[in-house]
């Protein structure tokens, strides 16, 4: 007895879901000819988008376990009567993301309505003035910032932070604070453009003085592209460093929970030194080299890179170029603002080569797994590498 329409969808929803629950590529879908490719590739798609899934999930709360899939054919059964060909792919898809998450829910992939989702925290991105205000940056907004008696400090667009104020007489700081997850930029007062990358706190002030060093204070990453002002150094002091520029274009990996910071020169030149050591220690960056601070014991040292693949995030793109899997999974968790436990200290210390841009972490996670074959599960919001 040839199968009905209902069993062969239904069939054909299981498959998918076990490819997917095993980090496979669903090739079933591809070899099936109830579809044409363009409705594959809807499908394909909607399984994959992330509104649709939370759609999903709020359906998996309502699912009776006690009626399994009777309750699954229940929900199903009118549109596959208005659809008798499936004439369209959008019901398609929805039709088949309803059965594959009752699949996945039949087979246990949830351990409760939490603990198998992975959420990233979302955290504000904050400016804190002089007088101790703090004001959330909404960064879909367009507005002036004031302080408490209603002056003008920046103008916002969006993403970025403008300062045109004129040269101070006394110094007045601004802090920005940009968390896990998320990208700012901030045009200093003398038209130098700062990128920031998540999880990064920039110190600043909302005037530079009309003589002296230009000096600011970063902790986190950022990208420097300073106007020039030979009158006036440009000073980044990354805690125990210093970087000193004219006018030119680097980059600052500072995070305080690492061991050294890194300096990679763009353009220009740039003097790197420890505190108070900058008459005897001062080393001297050209374009292409990459300085690297030991917070340790304060050595500084060289070496030739591709100075793309440490300005790649300014982007939006992650890539990683010989990097231990611990170094990658400290990455992740500052770009994605989530929460990754690895439990192979051997595999952390393996090197690896990978590039994603405009990645889900879902989908950079099965990468890993399927080509270098890096197992993980998801538990109370966190990823666990076993």
């Amino acid at each position: 007895m040839p199968m009905s329409l209902f069993d062969e969808i239904l069939t054909l929803s299981k498959k998918i879901a076990k490819s997917i629950l095993g980090n496979e590529k669903p090739t079933d879908l591809e070899d099936s000819e109830l579809f044409d490719q363009e409705d594959k590739h809807h499908i394909l798609k909607s399984l994959t988008d992330t509104s649709q899934l939370k759609e999903r999930q709020q359906l998996q709360k309502q699912i009776d376990t006690g009626k399994d899939w009777k309750v699954i054919q229940k929900r199903t059964e009118i549109p596959v009567r208005r659809l008798p060909y499936w004439k369209y792919a959008s019901a398609a898809a929805v039709f088949i993301g309803v059965l594959t998450l009752g699949y996945f829910y039949q087979q246990g992939a949830f351990d409760s309505s939490e603990n198998n989702l992975l959420v990233p925290t979302n955290e504000s991105i904050t400016l804190q003035l002089e007088d101790g205000t703090i004001e959330v940056i909404d960064p879909t907004a367009t507005k002036d910032l004031r302080d408490k008696d209603g002056n003008l400090v920046a103008n916002q667009s969006q993403t970025q932070l403008r300062y045109d104020g004129e040269a101070a007489k006394t110094l007045v700081y601004n802090t920005l604070t940009v968390p896990y997850g998320k990208r700012f930029d901030v045009v200093l007062s003398d038209g130098t453009i700062v990128y920031m990358n998540s999880g990064t706190e920039l110190k600043y002030p909302v005037s530079f003085l009309n003589e002296g060093n230009r000096e600011i204070f970063v902790q986190g990453e950022a990208y420097f592209d300073v106007a020039s002002d030979a009158a006036r150094p440009f000073i980044v002091n990354a805690e125990e460093l210093n970087v000193e520029v004219l006018g030119t274009e680097f980059n600052v990996l500072a995070y305080p929970e690492d061991g050294v910071t890194d300096v990679v020169l763009v353009e220009g030149s740039v003097g790197m030194y420890a505190d108070d050591t900058k008459e005897e220690n001062t080393v001297v960056l050209t374009p292409g080299l990459k300085g690297t601070f030991d917070k340790a014991n304060t050595n500084i040292g060289t070496e030739k890179v591709n100075a793309n693949v440490y300005t790649a995030w300014r982007k939006g793109e992650l890539v990683f170029r010989q990097m231990p899997l611990d170094n990658i999974l400290k990455k992740l968790e500052r770009h994605y603002n989530i929460s990754i436990v690895n439990n192979n200290k051997a595999l952390g210390q393996e090197v690896f080569n990978a590039s994603f841009k405009d990645q889900s972490i879902e989908k950079v996670l099965g990468y890993l797994n399927t080509l270098y074959g890096i197992e993980y599960e998801i538990q109370n919001n966190s990823i666990i590498i076993n």
